[in-house]
């Protein structure tokens, strides 16, 4: 039973990262056709010297960072706050807090575009932003909220105690038991916002192009195998974030 277990869980690991890895394999191919022919840093070289790429990078990391930040920020703030409701009350916050999660991205597009129209905000990097800080933020809340259960409350109240205001508790005791939920929602609202690609279709302007929408227009005359360099490399530096993350928390683990 054991071993039709581990078969199981390798030939999920395979479904999911094989793409990945011939994508990776492609990106050093010299062709640029489904052909082997050599290995080649030639796309890797193309990428650095493709200025829409690396204009619509750019754009993709800026809006991803900004709106990680803000979005960890509110998001963190407000799992705080749900945490203290009653039982009922928080109940019917969270109901609310995951319509985002479970509405279609393109409604959730529409609905964003026709609000900055009639708030008459010029589509740009702006609502971009705002528009990915809208769905980001529901998945910190759902990354801070277990912590928040788990966090000994006592602490909290000692700290009231001694002489803290809510808001220094908050910041020396609370923050730092919940800060491993709080990166992970960091790095869901960043890898959200890289990947999104309808309501920032819906949400941007013009001379505002991320990656996802790049690559959408690039693939009606065929995608570049600078594409998969790109990808390749943004794939390296998300695994090499989660590796740092997980042996930072297994070191904090250890110390306690």
């Amino acid at each position: 039973m054991k071993k039709l277990q581990k078969l199981y869980l390798y030939l999920i690991l395979v479904f999911l990262y094989a793409p990945i890895i011939i994508m990776i394999i492609y990106s050093f191919n010299e062709s640029k056709y489904r052909v082997w022919t050599k290995f080649s840093f030639k796309w890797y070289i193309e990428l650095f010297q493709d200025g829409q790429i690396m204009s619509a990078l750019s754009n993709t990391l800026l809006v991803a960072v900004i709106a990680s930040v803000l979005s960890t920020i509110f998001g963190t703030i407000a799992a705080i706050g749900i945490n203290s409701l009653k039982k009922w009350r928080k109940s019917a916050v969270m109901n609310i807090t995951m319509l985002p999660v479970l509405n279609p991205d393109i409604v959730t597009g529409i609905a964003l575009m026709l609000l900055f129209f009639m708030a008459k905000l010029p589509t740009g990097r702006l609502t971009l932003i705002l528009a990915h800080m809208s769905f980001c933020i529901p998945y910190v809340i759902l990354s801070v909220l277990p912590k928040l259960k788990q966090a000994d409350n006592r602490t909290y109240e000692a700290a009231l105690d001694l002489g803290a205001t809510p808001a220094l508790a908050t910041w020396k005791v609370t923050l730092p038991e919940i800060m491993p939920g709080v990166i992970t929602g960091f790095l869901m609202a960043f890898t959200l916002s890289i990947d999104d690609f309808i309501i920032s279709y819906f949400t941007t302007g013009p001379g505002v192009e991320n990656l996802s929408i790049l690559i959408y227009n690039a693939a009606k005359k065929g995608v570049s195998p600078s594409i998969n360099a790109l990808s390749a490399l943004l794939f390296a530096v998300i695994m090499l974030l989660l590796i740092v993350i997980n042996v930072r928390t297994h070191r904090a683990s250890e110390k306690a």
